[in-house]
């Protein structure tokens, strides 16, 4: 993903929102850490979905990108425990594993957007404004 750019909603210091990222994958953690801290969002970083649902709590992040195969506690489970601290806040689902019935549930519940890990930048940057555009 280096060297390519990610083309979603710029935002000045008066739009910038504080971004929730729930994954066990150090890598992928840490891109999108970057990313977002270069467009002007805070980011909160997890990497288990005690973490997440605890971090969520504590920080009420207005977005969450959020994994569905984590430790401790699955991304629907933690899907479900966001939901019930603050109902309005988008959640975009990034996953490797996510099967059809995931995705279905996750969706059901009033995920913003569901990507496969594997994504291209323009699907990213495509979900991110989705995302964004709740905020």
């Amino acid at each position: 993903m280096v060297g390519y750019a990610l083309h979603w909603k710029s935002v000045g210091r008066d739009s910038m929102a504080r971004i929730l990222v729930i994954d066990d994958d150090p890598r992928l953690r840490d891109l999108l850490h970057t990313v977002l801290q270069r467009k002007g969002h805070e980011v909160v970083l997890a990497e288990t979905g005690s973490q997440g649902v605890e971090r969520s709590r504590r920080r009420r992040p207005p977005v969450t990108i959020l994994d569905l195969d984590l430790p401790e506690l699955n991304g629907l489970a933690v899907l479900a425990q966001i939901g019930a601290i603050d109902p309005q806040a988008p959640v975009m689902i990034l996953t490797g594993v996510g099967t059809k019935a995931d995705e279905h549930q996750a969706r059901a519940w009033g995920v913003t957007d569901f990507l496969e890990k594997g994504f291209s930048l323009h699907a990213l940057g495509g979900a991110m404004n989705q995302v964004l555009s709740h905020v």
